[in-house]
């Protein structure tokens, strides 16, 4: 574990994204036993079953859709810092939403309604500009560090990620050079990881079929993708500013 000042002067502070399921969980509690402050961003009210130790007191309910509701949780997140004396040591853009048919269908460019795409655009890729923006000046005196989540749908087409979805991912995936290139200067990292195929439980009905086509013939884990957001905003990532992270077992290749 690493060790942490307990005093809420030095303490380090994560704001977290779509931290109710799956990815988001697991980083939860990959950061708080690290010893960090975790304040955690959801559409959703704050749940008892959430790991993060700081309870709702460190929840911010915001729809990430929604532009005001975005700016109001940018001036929660700056008070929250002040109040507890912490400092931002990472911004992590986790949340993402990927919409289907009523079967359970993906979209596809064909019949994907316009109002989808701008939906799905605003949160996947105008959420977190606003929200790294919003908070630079946090990030900028701590030094600290972005982590963006793409998607492996982002550079593939894929068979269950819809293609307002995978373009999203895509816009992200630049996204990330653009601000690595323009929050660099100022000794914030901005780096992003690629999921392909996470075991969690809104796995898509068919993806057992997929597993062929991963070198390492398995699902990933959770707890490894939290590993590898860790990674990055940690010292031992200090020198790698603009990358993306394929975290698939090798699908991509």
């Amino acid at each position: 574990m690493s060790t942490i000042a307990s005093s809420s002067t030095c303490r380090k502070t994560i704001v977290l994204t779509g931290a109710s399921l799956g990815i988001g969980h697991a980083t939860v509690k990959k950061f708080s036993a690290e010893g960090y402050r975790v304040i955690t961003c959801s559409r959703h009210a704050f749940s008892d079953k959430c790991p993060c130790p700081s309870g709702p007191e460190d929840h911010i309910q915001v729809d990430l859709g929604n532009q005001d509701d975005v700016e109001k949780a940018i001036t929660q997140i700056k008070n929250a810092l002040i109040k507890e004396g912490s400092q931002l040591a990472a911004l992590i853009n986790n949340a993402g939403i990927s919409p289907k048919g009523e079967q359970a269908e993906r979209f596809n460019t064909l019949n994907t309604p316009l109002a989808l795409w701008n939906s799905v655009f605003q949160v996947n890729f105008f959420a977190p500009i606003l929200l790294a923006r919003g908070l630079f000046d946090e990030l900028k005196a701590a030094k600290g560090s972005v982590v963006n989540v793409t998607s492996i749908a982002g550079s593939h087409v894929h068979p269950f990620a819809g293609s307002s979805y995978a373009s999203s991912k895509a816009a992200l995936a630049s996204l990330t050079r653009e601000m690595a290139a323009d929050f660099g200067p100022y000794g914030v990292r901005v780096n992003a990881i690629a999921p392909g195929e996470i075991d969690t439980a809104i796995l898509s009905p068919g993806t057992e079929k997929l597993l062929d086509s991963i070198p390492l013939h398995r699902l990933g884990t959770t707890a490894e993708v939290a590993d590898t957001i860790f990674f990055l905003c940690s010292s031992a990532s200090s020198y790698v500013n603009g990358a993306e992270i394929h975290i698939n077992g090798g699908q991509h290749v």
